[in-house]
């Protein structure tokens, strides 16, 4: 019996079965990323202010009930925050891209009144120059530049009501 030189191989089998797998993975680094950004430009702000240009950045120590007098921002403390309330952003769009059909609209709305409550610490209290608020207020708002658009633009949840939560019974299937 003569065989044929040409061998029919099988389809290499494929890695992944859903798109959603992928999907998710590319959602989670363009986030993970985004946090990264975000961390980066406040600390990039907070050096050019503190080490280019000499000026001492503080944060008013009486906001929000706190000790009296003022306390140094330091780049931890940037870092921490900046990290933190990213990472907690990213959690609540989370929760809501699992529970909701709605997460995108009720995500932004959240978001922006923390960006707001947010402001209640540089411009609340005493104790610090109008500078140190410009500043601190630059810093939440570089922060808040980047990751709200950024999660809302990943965000998988749009909201087309019973088509989103068609999609997401699709895959989860």
């Amino acid at each position: 019996m003569h065989r044929s030189r040409t061998v029919q191989r099988e389809a290499p089998v494929p890695r992944s079965t859903s798109t959603a797998h992928v999907e998710a993975g590319k959602r989670r680094l363009f986030r993970l990323l985004a946090v990264a950004g975000a961390v980066m430009a406040a600390l990039g702000l907070w050096a050019i202010v503190e080490l280019g240009f000499g000026f001492d950045v503080r944060s008013p120590g009486e906001a929000f009930g706190g000790a009296s007098g003022t306390s140094d921002v330091g780049p931890l403390q940037v870092i921490i925050a900046s990290g933190i309330g990213s990472l907690i952003g990213w959690a609540l769009l989370a929760r809501l891209e699992r529970f909701s059909s709605r997460a995108r609209a009720v995500w932004i709305a959240v978001a922006l009144l923390a960006l707001l409550a947010s402001l209640g610490g540089p411009l609340s209290g005493t104790g610090i120059t109008a500078a140190n608020r410009a500043v601190l207020v630059c810093m939440h708002l570089l922060v808040a530049a980047i990751v709200i658009p950024s999660f809302y633009l990943s965000s998988s949840a749009h909201d087309h009501g019973a088509e989103a939560v068609q999609h997401r019974s699709l895959v989860d299937a």
